[in-house]
């Protein structure tokens, strides 16, 4: 059960919500639709709905965290160049970029 395709759909069902609710109506649809095997549609038949649900909220509510973390420090350095004419460097040895 450890199969690129099982893990692609393992990682869609907590990221998509869409597919996570068509999940929840028919998983065995949902699996076999994926083109999972025999034995991976039956352990997706029998997966803890509620711990899904849960883990797939937390992973979006890291994501939106995450996000708002790197949006807000993306313009906090945009303003500290500006605000310090802060060249930009090169990433590879520090020294300001051409």
């Amino acid at each position: 059960m450890s199969s690129a395709q099982l893990e692609t759909f393992l990682a869609r069902l907590y990221t998509d919500r869409a597919l996570r609710e068509q999940f929840l109506n028919d998983p065995e649809a949902q699996a076999r639709h994926a083109g999972l095997q025999d034995h991976e549609v039956e352990a997706l038949a029998a997966i803890d709905r509620i711990g899904l649900q849960m883990a797939a909220h937390s992973f979006d509510h890291k994501r939106a965290a995450h996000s708002a973390r790197h949006g807000v420090m993306a313009r906090l350095i945009h303003w500290i160049r500006k605000r310090f004419r802060v060249k930009r460097t090169s990433e590879s040895d520090g020294r300001p970029a051409d």
